[in-house]
C-alpha cells in the first residue's frame, strides 16, 4: 500500500502543478486575443480555481468512484474554511469587513443549502440536480458581470488576474503552458482517483474519505500557503474573497460536472456528519462576513480545531 500513497501524493503534486500552468497559460492566451480582463477573472481564474477538484471528481465518477467525487467537494470545502482561514489567524487577524464580500457571503449559503438539500430530500447528485447546479453558476457569473459593469467599487471575486502574470502576446510557452495542463491534470487525477480507491478498498473505509481527507487537503495546500504567507506580511484579508468564491465554485461547478457526467450518492455517514460540518463552516463563516468580526487569534484557534477535531472522527471511524 506504500506504493499506493506514494502515487497519490505525485498524482496530487502533478494535478496542482498542471492545474496552475493551465490558468496561467490560458490566460496568457486570451489576454494576448485582447480579452477583457473583467471576463477572464470572471471565468478562467474564478473556474480556474476549482480545476483540480472538477477534474478528480470527474474522473471518480467516471471510474465508477463516486464517493471520492462526494468526498472531494465537501471536505474542500470545510478545508477551505476551517483550515486555510484558521491557521493563517493564528498568525494574523483576518479582516472580513472587505467591500462587496456579504453578497458572496449570500450566495455561498445558497450554493451550500442546495447542496445540502440534493443530499437530504434527493439522496444523489444526478443529471436534474447537476444541471440545476450548473444554472446557478451561470447566474453567479452573469450577476458578476453586470454588478461589475455598474459598479465602480473593487470587487474581491475579480482582483486575482494580475497574479498570474499574462503575456503580451500569443507565444511558444502559452501554447506550451496549455498542452502541458491539459496533459497533466488528467493523468494526476487518474493516479489519485485509482490509487486513492485501492487506499480506501485495503483500509476497509468508504471512498468519500480519501475525498475529504488526502485529496481535500492536498489541494487547499496551495491556498493555505499562499494564504499563511500574506498572514506573515500581515496582509491575510485578502484571502477571505477568494475563500468564499472557492468554496461557491465547489459547490456549482464541481457538483453540476459530477451530476452531468454521472450520478453519485450521498451515504448515512456523510449524512450524519461530513454535510453539517461543511454547513457548520458555511455558517460560521457567513456570520463573521455579515457582522464585520475580525477572525482573531481565537477564532483561529478554534476553527482549527474544528477542523482538528473532524479529521479524529474520521480517523476513528476507520
Amino acid at each position: 500500500m506504500l506504493f499506493q500513497f506514494a502515487y497519490v501524493i505525485a498524482g496530487l503534486v502533478l494535478l496542482l502543478w498542471s492545474g496552475d500552468l493551465l490558468v496561467r497559460g490560458v490566460v496568457g492566451l486570451a489576454t494576448a486575443l485582447k480579452i477583457p480582463a473583467l471576463l477572464i477573472s470572471l471565468t478562467v481564474v474564478a473556474f480556474g480555481t476549482s480545476a483540480p477538484e472538477l477534474i478528480v471528481s470527474v474522473q471518480a465518477v467516471l471510474a465508477g468512484s463516486e464517493g471520492i467525487a462526494i468526498g472531494n467537494i465537501i471536505g474542500s470545502n470545510i478545508a477551505n474554511i476551517f483550515l486555510v482561514l484558521g491557521v493563517p489567524a493564528l498568525i494574523y487577524p483576518i479582516k472580513t469587513n472587505v467591500i462587496g464580500l456579504r453578497r458572496h457571503g449570500v450566495v455561498m449559503l445558497v450554493a451550500s443549502a442546495a447542496f445540502a438539500g440534493a443530499a437530504y430530500v434527493h439522496g444523489a447528485i444526478d443529471t436534474i440536480v447537476g444541471i440545476a447546479l450548473i444554472l446557478g453558476v451561470v447566474l453567479y457569473v452573469t450577476y458578476l458581470w453586470i454588478h461589475a459593469l455598474r459598479s465602480p467599487d473593487a470587487d474581491p471575486m475579480l482582483e486575482e488576474v494580475e497574479e498570474h502574470e499574462p503575456d503580451k502576446k500569443v507565444s511558444l510557452k502559452t501554447i506550451g503552458l496549455i498542452f502541458a495542463g491539459l496533459i497533466g491534470m488528467p493523468v494526476g487525477a487518474h493516479l489519485l482517483v485509482s490509487n486513492g480507491s485501492i487506499i480506501a478498498s485495503g483500509l476497509g473505509v468508504r471512498d468519500e474519505v480519501i475525498g475529504l481527507t488526502i485529496i481535500a487537503f492536498g489541494t487547499s495546500l496551495p491556498e493555505l500557503a499562499t494564504v499563511v504567507a500574506a498572514a506573515i506580511r500581515k496582509n491575510s484579508d485578502v484571502a477571505i474573497g477568494s475563500i468564499i468564491g472557492s468554496c461557491t465554485f465547489n459547490i456549482f461547478v464541481v457538483g453540476g460536472a459530477v451530476g452531468l457526467v454521472g450520478t453519485a450518492y450521498f451515504d448515512s455517514a456523510a449524512l450524519r456528519l461530513d454535510i453539517p460540518v461543511m454547513l457548520l463552516g458555511a455558517v460560521t463563516l457567513s456570520l463573521y462576513v455579515f457582522t464585520r468580526k475580525t477572525i482573531g487569534k481565537v477564532s483561529g484557534l478554534l476553527m482549527t480545531a474544528v477542523y482538528v477535531g473532524y479529521i479524529y472522527m474520521l480517523a476513528i471511524s476507520i
